[in-house]
């Protein structure tokens, strides 16, 4: 290979091993005679003779959400083509599966873990920072030079949410919020709350719901909101996965969306512009967040001795209209969501 490539076997090691001392000609050499001769460096090799492993750990809450799969393929993407592999793990929501996947991480060496559980981390944060391992977690802040934190900006994508809901005539807004367990649910409840106050709209209490950021939640939470009274004319939902549900609930209770009620979801999931209609959804890139866990990790594994390392990442969100969003069609009614008769 070396004899290949026209260079040293030292410079194919240091090539292979991603050292800097490579100029991007030679590393380019290497690399074309490594395709060429169909050579499979030996990982494990490698990381006896270099110290490292080279991987890199991702936890998440649960992966049945089409969110966290595609959160994984852009963080897979991103680290392989920066020389690192994966390890990849879900909590399913389980404190203990939480505890097992941790030491799973600390067991195949990882030289740091992404924890985008959105809440629900704590009791096995104390564990890595005893192994002091390099942590990125999302909207959760810790005192430690080892952990960075990525802010998720959800009040850009809420307030244009909103904002777009007023334009079309709407003053009678619910929310499904997601558990109250997650911090980042929390933070997205508080956004629309604080939103709805800046727009001078009344927060019905009735009208916000709490779900568990699933499909039956948003089935559940639709239920509430038809056994009340007065109910809204449009609905933002904590997730997409919830305002999924919802559109099903709508459908299955002979009603329509957009034309008997709107709806909003949160994340921008690839599923959201096949649904019936197709879901305006407040847009959280999963290559955005994939990136700035991947860039605090690599910042933490390979320049550790540098106290100017950035700590705080920002993700920002925004609205994508489709076509669960409408004009209401009865604005003042309170009987806005009543079931069809069947006579």
């Amino acid at each position: 290979m070396a004899a290949l490539a026209k260079v040293s076997i030292a410079t194919v090691s240091r090539t292979i091993n991603a050292s800097p001392a490579v100029s991007e000609k030679l590393s380019q050499r290497v690399w074309q005679a490594i395709e060429q001769l169909n050579y499979f460096p030996n990982t494990h090799a490698r990381s006896l003779v270099s110290g490292r492993s080279r991987i890199l750990g991702i936890i998440v809450e649960n992966i049945t959400n089409p969110f966290f799969p595609e959160l994984i393929s852009s963080f897979e993407e991103i680290a392989v083509a920066n020389g690192y592999e994966i390890l990849v793990s879900s909590t399913n929501s389980n404190a203990q599966q939480l505890t097992n996947c941790v030491r799973r991480m600390l067991e195949r060496k990882v030289e740091g873990v992404a924890v985008l559980t959105f809440g629900g981390e704590e009791p096995v944060l104390d564990q890595l920072e005893i192994h002091n391992m390099p942590i990125v977690l999302c909207e959760f802040h810790l005192e430690d030079p080892k952990v960075s934190t990525i802010l998720l900006d959800y009040s850009r994508g809420i307030h244009a949410a909103v904002a777009h809901l007023i334009a079309l005539g709407h003053t009678r807004i619910g929310f499904l919020a997601g558990p109250h367990t997650l911090h980042s649910a929390v933070t997205r409840l508080n956004c629309f709350q604080q939103t709805m106050r800046e727009s001078n709209l009344k927060l019905h209490k009735d009208w916000i719901i709490e779900c568990d950021h699933t499909l039956k939640g948003g089935v559940a939470g639709f239920d509430k909101l038809m056994a009340l009274k007065t109910r809204p004319t449009a609905l933002i939902c904590s997730n997409d996965m919830t305002a999924i549900g919802v559109l099903r609930a709508v459908y299955m209770a002979g009603l329509r969306v957009p034309e008997d009620l709107s709806v909003i979801g949160l994340d921008d999931i690839d599923f959201a512009e096949f649904t019936l209609p197709p879901l305006t959804t407040i847009r959280l890139s999963r290559a955005e967040l994939a990136r700035a866990a991947f860039d605090a990790l690599r910042l933490q594994a390979e320049e550790a001795a540098n106290p100017a390392i950035q700590r705080e990442f920002l993700v920002s969100t925004s609205l994508v209209v489709r076509g669960s969003t409408a004009a209401p069609s009865a604005l003042d009614s309170p009987e806005k969501l009543k079931r069809p008769s069947s006579d």
